[in-house]
């Protein structure tokens, strides 16, 4: 899992379409202690390290890479089948057993794309505005936990079709919030922990209205 705490940004450097997917490797100068086969979030995408390296004989940070593959079904849910070379992606390892949870619990599982609505300087701060994706409006919530493009946020405020975030300087230049226009696609995954809550008490309630009552415990 991952906590939404963005590490840096990775350059797209090489994009190979395939029938069954499409592979894509990421230079990534913050990353460092990568290995085959680890889990890490492409702008919010959880995918597998399938290669890494560096093209520099002298093993300059500059030069690391890593490469990873995109099935199909990543490729239509997401908007990583339309990046190309040059192209900047949020990069994040996954969590540690000994680290700190600093941003939420987030899985890496795209739930929608959406799209920037409005971006507005307020102060040292950015206000960014979203489209609620149709399907996720019972979880997106004021002041309750979201990751867009990987990135942990708060939700500031919610209306019918927007939902708006509050973005630090720190977060803005650290990410790629800092390139993203109106119109531009937004990855979304919602608070996981609500979905379980939503499954439990869903459940809960079949029992209490179905036939019978339920045995007691």
């Amino acid at each position: 899992m991952f906590t939404g705490i963005v590490e840096g940004t990775g350059e797209i450097v090489g994009v190979e379409d395939a029938e069954s997917g499409r592979h894509l490797r990421i230079r990534a100068s913050d990353l460092d202690d990568l290995h085959h086969g680890q889990s890490i979030s492409v702008s919010g995408v959880c995918l597998t390290v399938e290669a890494f390296g560096d093209d520099s004989d002298e093993g300059d940070p500059a030069d690391r890479w890593f490469e990873v593959f995109l099935a199909a079904e990543t490729v239509d849910r997401t908007y990583l089948g339309a990046v190309d070379e040059g192209d900047r992606v949020n990069v994040e390892r996954a969590l540690r057993a000994d680290g700190r949870l600093d941003g939420h619990v987030v899985q890496g599982h795209v739930d929608a794309t959406t799209t920037v609505e409005g971006i507005e300087r307020v102060g040292d701060d950015w206000r960014f505005e979203f489209a609620v994706p149709e399907g996720l409006e019972r979880y997106i919530v004021s002041k309750g936990s979201i990751a867009l493009d990987g990135i942990s946020l708060t939700v500031a405020e919610r209306t019918d079709d927007r939902f708006a975030a509050a973005i630090i300087p720190t977060t803005y230049r650290l990410t790629t919030l800092s390139e993203k226009a109106v119109g531009d696609p937004v990855h979304v995954e919602v608070d996981v922990i609500a979905k379980y809550v939503e499954r439990m008490l869903g459940g809960y309630r079949e029992r209490l209205t179905g036939v019978g009552s339920p045995s007691p415990e």
